[in-house]
């Protein structure tokens, strides 16, 4: 899919370059009208003047207050109580970046003690 970011240039979106990023998924897959309409949403909240370049500050404005505050407008729309950053980090951020890190650290292990993981013969997934 196409990934939104926000830096000191402004508003990026992009479907190349963010292919070694971790998703985090937000929306359960029985809202699917949410699904339906998230891209609109997007792109509304990134054309708001809070997402200008000039706004950009490095600890304070920037990609990841982007991606919360999106949230946070989503969750208010629908009537629930919005994320602090340390709650959004603690729920989502942290159990996908341990998953990613147990990942790497297996694919370095195997590489360096010379294993190879060979995808299995159609035949034998079905098994």
């Amino acid at each position: 899919g196409v990934v939104y970011n926000y830096n000191k240039e402004g508003v990026h979106r992009a479907d190349t370059g963010w292919e070694q990023c971790i998703s985090i998924p937000l929306v359960q897959p029985d809202v699917f009208g949410l699904l339906q309409q998230w891209d609109t949403l997007l792109e509304e909240f990134s054309a708001g003047e809070s997402w200008l370049p000039q706004r950009y500050e490095e600890h304070d404005h920037n990609c990841y207050t982007y991606a919360l505050a999106f949230i946070n407008s989503v969750l208010t729309a629908q009537g629930k109580q919005q994320m602090s950053k340390s709650e959004f980090t603690e729920k989502f951020v942290i159990p996908q970046t341990k998953k990613a890190s147990k990942y790497i650290t297996l694919h370095h292990e195997l590489t360096a003690n010379d294993f190879y993981i060979v995808p299995l013969p159609e035949q034998e997934k079905q098994c």
